[in-house]
């Protein structure tokens, strides 16, 4: 939702703003394994709190710090605190922990007693400043986040924060003020003409607020709520045309967002639409968002999600706000975090759609795949067309091998492609292929794998998985071999791709490339059971026996499919057999489920 141009000027604003982000002390992003189960099982039930000694409770808080369990670390971090009340260390902790879940009113205890500690302690300040604001105390709310400015992206927060807050108090001149008076780096007039156009919108200065909103948009006009406020205040105080005119201008830029089509609708009807928002606390929470989800996409993830969850104390319901923090726990692969977010997107959001799909995405990626499903079907049985959706739901289907359902569900998608976009259109025909050669449909699967040449010539995994499926049913050999070398030639890194190199060569007998490609392969992809397995067996054909047990024991090692083990432990036991020559063969095919190759 924002340009290219004003990502570069928040890179630049991350790196100067320095300490911002490190004085959020216990950060609770940070060292996370790459496995995204839900941790919280793994802890203590919390009502055995207070059985733990102070040690067990900060070890327990730690480790769930690191599994980015802010809800357990806070939980934990209070069990220890409280065993040992004078830890300022703990204190900020517990604090910062309990700031990543969301539980505001609980960091404000905290934050009042890092306050009688450290009167300096900035986010400490920005946090019982914004429960001021929350509370409609509004000079208390100025006057604490005041206090809460270092840095770049820390002043531009708390100015838009203390003008949202002067505008609370009855002296929307003096908000307007505060936030003109903010000199800094080039992305600021962005922010200042965006929060004062809609103070000076709520004040009753439509005029003024005008001039606000366009000059914000001549700053740039690929910003979502610049546009949907200037939109907006075109609707109400100039016509419908002008409106609608700014809106179809979004579009051509990022096609078919849900608010901006819904703007379009509404003033396609002729209707005259509300300011963006009605209340300091609705401003405040649009300035928190509106910085945090761009910190979410430039490497700010800890300062970002301090700032979503403060927005969300002061709007709820935000659905941008939630749908940004869902992203952030998504991208540090916590999908059970990122699914109760996505579950508490209003119904009556336009971007509620979009919540439900990515809400089906994560409950897969959690095991609960049959509930995706159920998600997923009742979007596309609301609109047949809706494409992102049967995508999805395809993609589900296949990763869990269901390729009968996976095919029927691709066809859903194809039935309704639009006409003319041939690169986008490859990819469907691509993943049926998959599902139906997997169901053994090989001739429907062959005329679709050719289709999707056909739209996006030299697609080098299309190309890679039609040229081994030849080679693998023994025709078309040489334009077979000649597709798989083209796909490597586009992707040489891919492990996938040039281990079907090797397992090509093998199936046609020349088994010295076959080795020379598949130590490659293993190279690029070492934990790999099923590439580990095919190098045994090549290593076995020329004779390297004992570098085949020993690859083939690595497979083993690897977690290879429940039914290919005791293929490959035969093979430890005996070397390469007639009974069993054929296993490795097996799991190539298997490693086609994903379109990777085999």
């Amino acid at each position: 939702m924002f340009s290219n141009r004003f990502n570069r000027w928040t890179a630049a604003a991350i790196v100067l703003m320095g300490t911002s982000i490190a004085t959020v002390p216990g950060v609770v992003l940070a060292q996370t394994p790459d496995h995204p189960e839900n941790t919280a099982a793994q802890f203590p039930p919390r009502n055995d709190l207070k059985s733990l000694p102070g040690a067990g409770s900060y070890l327990a808080a730690r480790h769930a710090s690191v599994e980015r369990d802010a809800a357990s670390a806070a939980a934990f971090y209070r069990s220890a605190l409280r065993t040992d009340p004078k830890n300022n260390e703990l204190l900020d902790r517990a604090f910062i922990s309990s700031v990543a879940d969301g539980d505001i009113d609980e960091a404000v205890k905290l934050a009042e007693r890092i306050l009688t500690i450290d009167k300096t302690n900035r986010v400490a300040r920005l946090v019982v400043g914004v429960h001021d604001l929350k509370l409609k105390k509004y000079a208390a709310a100025q006057t604490n986040i005041n206090q809460s400015i270092r840095g770049p992206i820390t002043d531009l927060v708390a100015t838009l924060l203390s003008g949202w807050a002067a505008y609370g108090a009855g002296d929307a001149k003096g908000g307007v003020a505060t936030i003109d008076k903010l000199a800094g780096p080039e992305w600021y007039p962005l922010f200042k003409d965006l929060h004062t156009g809609m103070i000076l919108e709520l004040s009753g200065k439509e005029k003024d607020a005008g001039a606000r909103f366009e000059r914000a948009y001549k700053l740039d006009d690929s910003m979502l709520r610049v546009t949907e406020a200037y939109a907006r205040w075109l609707s109400r105080n100039k016509d419908s045309a002008a409106a609608t005119t700014v809106y179809q201008a979004f579009d051509k830029k990022l096609a078919r967002h849900p608010l901006i089509q819904e703007g379009l609708r509404e003033t396609r009807a002729g209707k005259k639409m509300p300011p963006l928002v009605d209340s300091a606390q609705a401003g405040a929470a649009e300035a928190l968002y509106g910085i945090g989800a761009t910190l979410t996409r430039r490497g700010g993830e800890d300062l970002a999600l301090v700032y979503l969850q403060l927005s969300l104390y002061l709007q709820p319901t935000h659905p941008l706000a939630l749908l940004s923090l869902a992203d952030l726990y998504e991208s540090v692969k916590r999908p059970q975090m990122a699914i109760k977010v996505y579950e508490r997107v209003p119904a009556t959001s336009p971007l509620k759609r979009n919540a439900q799909i990515q809400l089906a995405i994560d409950l897969d990626s959690a095991d609960r795949t049959d509930e995706a499903i159920k998600i997923l079907k009742g979007v596309t049985t609301e609109d047949a067309k809706d494409l992102e959706a049967i995508m999805a739901l395809g993609n589900i289907e296949r990763g869990r091998k269901r390729f009968g359902d996976c095919g029927a569900t691709y066809s859903q998608g194809i039935d309704v492609l639009p006409v003319g976009n041939d690169k986008a259109n490859s990819v469907w025909y691509y993943y049926r292929g998959i599902c139906e050669e997997r169901s053994k449909q090989w001739a429907k699967a062959e005329a679709d794998m050719k289709k999707a040449l056909e739209l996006q010539p030299d697609q080098p995994h299309v190309l890679n998985y039609l040229g081994y499926s030849w080679i693998d049913q023994g025709v078309n050999l040489d334009e077979g071999m000649k597709m798989i070398k083209r796909a490597v030639e586009q992707r040489p890194d891919d492990g996938y791709i040039v281990d079907s190199l090797g397992w090509a060569y093998y199936r046609i007998g020349n088994y010295e490339e076959a080795v020379k490609n598949l130590e490659r392969a293993i190279d690029l992809k070492p934990e790999d059971p099923t590439i580990n397995d095919h190098l045994g067996d090549a290593y076995w054909r020329v004779g390297r026996t004992l570098e085949a047990k020993f690859q083939w024991s690595h497979a083993r090692d690897l977690k290879p499919e429940p039914e290919e083990l005791p293929k490959i432990e035969a093979k430890i036991a005996n070397g390469l057999t007639e009974d069993n020559s054929n296993s490795s063969a097996a799991q190539a095919e298997k490693k086609k489920d994903d379109g990777k190759g085999g």
